[in-house]
């Protein structure tokens, strides 16, 4: 039998998938506590400046905060000419997840999942401690690019256990309780951001959850998909058979088909990897296209993520509000990415589009507008909207590449997805040009994105490839493409009938 097969047997998804994936998803509220720290501990607040006694260069100025906020930026004085180190620190996280998603997505298609998993949650704990006891700036921007570079990396693979432990057709669900999560920990940072505001304290709190999580996933096994697409049959049936004794399923007879050396990519590891999605003429576009809608998608969900702090009133509840905001965009997504009308093509770019044309309608609504519309509520709006779009790209790019390349074709998106993510600290300080400038850059960024989307096949109800070869060439996947719209046609004559 084959995988899909197997996983019928063993149950699709059953409570020890179940129980294996809640402890992957839970993970994210740990990992969306990481990047969202430099909002809440690099905060700004108002200050004043005295002149001293002194003549020219010699003159000195006194600094005082009229805020009760303890910083980074209080502890170090990051203001005036030292206040582009706020972001630079943000960035420098962001500069960790490229690195991260380079090496370690590639890695993990190497070595395995679990593995790469395991180590770089140890490491970003370890490097989390590091910065919550910075003796120095220099010290803390080091620390904040080390814990990016775990990051980037378990965030990946992370993602990619939560499809790999279930069938296909649960997909959907556990890439979209992955981001749903995610938007969870941005909640909830906010609301431990208000109880615990000492900023060592809070860089401390948030870390700790690393611990449990740690703990938790050592018992996780290896991918199923990833051990079939190396040619390891047989760790693969037996982990099968561990997940269907824990279900409660009988599967003594579970046997998968045998595959040779180069359907399961080369053991050694030739034949798939990065230089595949350049050489190959079916991943070649895909793979560009998808490039910059996840840089797209970055750019647009941090760059208003990471401005909450300098929207009017409360930056905690601001920053809560745009972590809550994301939620209804979830089940929005389960939704129409499974409606033949829809897909997950259509939806992708419609998203996009109107994320983009939430953050136009900013620039035409004045500052003292109303409560009700007003450039805070579009900006949730457009963040709501990016949200759908960036929960669709990890669920379509995963679909869009074969098991065997799957890990390396998602790091090099996630590639360009972090380096909109290196741009985005620093596109709010853009409003010193113009008050519109960084919703126009928002505004083109989803526009473009949303139709470059279309361009790429459609994969609802479309069949799993594990291998390059399963990919076929371009004629091969609009053929395809073809066959799942006239599956979905048929059965939809079967349900009227």
């Amino acid at each position: 039998m084959d995988l899909e097969e197997a996983f019928q047997v063993v149950g699709e998804f059953g409570p020890y998938q179940q129980r294996a994936v809640a402890v992957l998803v839970l993970t994210q509220v740990y990992m969306a506590c990481q990047s969202m720290l430099i909002v809440l501990i690099g905060s700004t607040p108002k200050y004043r400046i005295e002149q001293l006694d002194g003549v020219g260069s010699s003159q000195r100025e006194l600094v005082t905060f009229t805020e009760d906020t303890d910083s980074i930026v209080t502890e170090w004085f990051l203001i005036k000419h030292q206040a582009y180190k706020v972001s630079l620190a943000g960035s420098l996280f962001f500069a960790g997840l490229l690195v991260g998603n380079i090496v370690f997505g590639p890695l993990s298609d190497r070595i395995g999942r679990r593995p790469v998993y395991l180590t770089g949650l140890f490491f970003e704990v370890i490097f989390g401690y590091v910065t919550a006891f910075a003796p120095s700036y220099e010290v803390f921007a080091v620390s904040r690019l080390l814990v990016g570079l775990m990051n980037g990396g378990i965030g990946l693979v992370c993602f990619v256990l939560t499809q790999e432990y279930v069938g296909k057709s649960y997909w959907a669900m556990t890439g979209t309780l992955t981001s749903m999560t995610f938007a969870v920990g941005i909640a909830l940072f906010g609301a431990l951001g208000y109880f615990i505001q000492p900023w060592r304290n809070l860089a401390m709190a948030s870390n700790s959850s690393g611990v449990l999580f740690l703990l938790l996933s050592v018992t996780l096994p290896e991918s199923p998909r990833w051990l079939y697409s190396k040619g390891q049959t047989q760790r693969a049936e037996e982990v099968l058979r561990y997940m269907a004794l824990r279900n409660g399923n009988p599967a003594n007879n579970l046997v998968l088909k045998r595959v040779c050396a180069a359907k399961a990519g080369n053991r050694d590891g030739r034949g798939a990897g990065v230089l595949q999605l350049v050489i190959h003429p079916v991943l070649r576009l895909r793979t560009m296209v998808l490039m910059y809608v996840w840089y797209a998608c970055s750019l647009v969900y941090y760059g208003l993520t990471l401005g909450a702090s300098e929207m009017s009133g409360s930056r905690y509840m601001n920053v809560a509000m745009y972590g809550l905001v994301e939620l209804p965009a979830y089940p929005l997504c389960i939704y129409f990415i499974n409606k033949h009308w829809a897909g997950r093509r259509k939806s992708m770019a419609s998203f996009l589009c109107l994320a983009g044309s939430a953050c136009l309608c900013t620039t035409f609504i004045p500052e003292n507008a109303g409560a009700l519309l007003n450039v805070t509520s579009l900006a949730l709006l457009g963040k709501l909207m990016v949200s759908a779009a960036f929960n669709i790209a990890y669920v379509y790019t995963s679909e869009l590449y074969p098991t065997v390349i799957r890990n390396a074709g998602l790091g090099v998106c996630s590639m360009s997805c972090r380096v909109g993510g290196i741009l985005a600290p620093f596109v709010p300080s853009m409003r010193a040009l113009h008050t519109s400038m960084p919703f126009t850059v928002f505004c083109l960024s989803g526009l473009s994105a949303g139709c470059l989307g279309l361009l790429l096949p459609e994969t609802l109800n479309g069949p799993t490839t594990d291998t390059l070869e399963e990919l076929g060439s371009p004629i091969h996947s609009r053929v395809l493409e073809s066959k799942a719209h006239l599956y979905e046609d048929d059965k939809l004559k079967s349900n009227h009938k």
